[in-house]
Formats: C-alpha cells, structure tokens, sequence
C-alpha cells in the first residue's frame, strides 16, 4: 500500500532496457489500483516513432505480438503531458513552449495525439533548457 503521498511520474518508462513492458504494466497497474495517488505523464519514448526506434516496439514484438504495441501506444497517445503540484508547481517531462501561456493551456489538447514534428506537444517533450539561448 502507498502511503498518503503522491507519486508522479514523468515519462520515458520505455525503450529504456529489456522490461519496458513490465516496468509501464507495473506503473499502470498501480495507477488502476490507486488512481488518486499514482499520475503519469508522457515523455518522449511513449510516442510510436521513437519506441519503435529504441527497442519497445522489438521487445513488444519477441515477447508478444505487434498488436499489443499498437495498443500500447494508444495509451501512450492518451497520457497528460503536465501536471500542476498544490497550484504552485508545474511540471512537465521535458522543456515549455512559447506556445503554453499558462499551465491551463494543457487542457486544450485533444487526446488521444500524436507527437507532431513542431507545435506545443512537441515542445512539452523535446524542449530542453539552454543557459546561452535567450528567448525561444
């Protein structure tokens, strides 16, 4: 049993090794058993394109079939990309984006998605911080 704290995770649970498929059905598993205390967020393997590049598409395919990757990835597709801690922290799994004014802009975004090559989505999961960029 967890214990009165939340646990929030922030994406990348696949493609990481050889137990993608059992670390994400563990995580998942225990946000159906404790939806109010368990909360994932995607990060930049839980799209098609790259978990098919990095091994979660192979490793679905030796241990399973390609069908439970196509139905891995419509969760993956339905995940939130940011979360709001107590009204005062936010976060997200990787940068921000000029198009995200405020941390209500999230729930703008129709799900299930894609990832798309440029555009808000994009930029919640690829934008890293640069000390010697100034601006966008």
């Amino acid at each position: 049993e967890p214990s009165e704290s939340q646990y929030l995770f922030l994406g990348c649970y696949v493609s990481r090794g050889k137990r993608s498929i059992d670390t994400f059905t563990l995580l998942l598993l225990y946000k159906k058993k404790y939806p109010e205390k368990i909360h994932l967020l995607r990060g930049q393997h839980e799209s098609a394109q790259i978990s098919r590049i990095y091994g979660f598409y192979d490793e679905c395919k030796r241990k399973f079939n390609v069908r439970i990757w196509k139905d891995f990835v419509k969760v993956f597709n339905s995940l939130p990309f940011g979360a709001l801690i107590q009204e005062r922290i936010f976060c997200v799994p990787s940068g921000l984006s000029p198009n995200l004014q405020r941390p209500k802009d999230l729930l703008q975004i129709q799900r299930p998605v894609d990832v798309p090559d440029a555009g808000l989505v994009c930029d919640l999961l690829w934008a890293y911080f640069d000390a010697d960029v100034t601006g966008w």
